[in-house]
């Protein structure tokens, strides 16, 4: 019996829901798929799919075996590729979550350069905002804004960046400019969903936080600069999202007495996954363009960089 091969049947269905497209893309009968699943069934001593005409959906004994199967795989098929690579050159898959905006403003042509680089290199980016444990959902690498912490997960700083407010011209000539930060409860915010309602302020006396009053929660930005623009509230976003924005007239800063608290994106790495070299070479590529792209922006000064946890 080939226990790879029914992992590798079983992970590919697990993907995209059917036996039959599990068996075209593996370029096999769905007889065999379903032949290599009852296989693997009878060996985990339990039913991995529910099926039925219409679906095939993961049973919880599936899920688990989903989490584990996906970084053994991998691990198997970086063995096999240690063997027979040219050391001069990179090779093998990486799966990255990435955050959406970032991702379409610049990330994604700095993640298509590296493959353009490296030709053995394949990817997958799946553009997630949302904090999430890349070892659970079997990636290589999450990319975030966010500071999280995961068991077994390193964490590496890529670059800072510090949020602005803004508002449109006609929101602040309608409800005022705000002097202080505490102000801010009068007012309509548009709030970037993953960092929540609670705003921190630097001011020469520490610290200020402010928990303000959502008119529009989304975890896009660029929905939220949209919504700025149209004069629907206050909103704190990246320089790199609304500059363009700032330039034509349509935002003004506010607050810049009051900056906002600086955040880092990391990328966070399952340790199995740190310590491919291909994944590695990614995240110093990553560091180095990344910066250079938000000191273009003017979002970052020289600042000590966090340690990597």
């Amino acid at each position: 019996m080939d226990v790879l091969g029914n992992l590798k049947t079983f992970l590919a269905v697990a993907s995209y829901g059917s036996f039959s497209e599990a068996a075209r893309k593996l370029h096999v009968v769905p007889s065999v798929v379903a032949k290599r699943i009852g296989q693997l069934e009878k060996t985990m001593g339990s039913r991995l799919f529910e099926r039925s005409t219409r679906s095939v959906v993961l049973t919880e004994a599936g899920q688990q075996l989903q989490t584990r199967a996906a970084g053994l795989m991998a691990d198997f098929d970086d063995l096999v590729n240690s063997v027979k690579r040219d050391d001069s050159k990179l090779e093998g898959h990486i799966r990255i979550m990435a955050p959406t905006t970032l991702t379409m403003v610049y990330l994604g042509q700095v993640l298509n350069a590296f493959l353009e680089k490296h030709e053995r290199i394949t990817m997958e980016v799946a553009l997630v905002d949302l904090s999430s444990n890349p070892q659970e959902q079997g990636f290589d690498m999450a990319i975030s804004g966010r500071t999280a912490s995961y068991e077994g997960v390193i964490d590496v700083p890529l670059c800072p960046v510090r949020p602005m407010l803004f508002a449109a011209p006609a929101y602040v000539a309608l409800k005022g400019e705000p002097a202080h930060p505490r102000e801010l409860v009068d007012h309509s915010c548009l709030v970037f969903a993953p960092t929540g309602v609670n705003w921190q302020f630097q001011s020469a006396r520490g610290a200020i936080s402010v928990e303000v009053k959502s008119r529009l929660l989304a975890d896009d930005n660029r929905t939220l600069l949209d919504a700025a623009t149209r004069g629907m509230g206050v909103v704190a976003l990246p320089l790199y999202v609304a500059r363009d924005a700032l330039a034509a007239g349509a935002l003004q800063p506010l607050l810049a007495r009051f900056p906002l608290q600086e955040t880092w994106f990391r990328a966070y790495m399952p340790r199995r996954s740190h310590k491919l070299v291909r994944v590695q070479a990614l995240v110093d590529w990553l560091g180095s363009h990344l910066e250079k792209f938000m000191a273009a922006q003017g979002e970052s000064q020289t600042r000590s960089r966090p340690k990597s946890r």
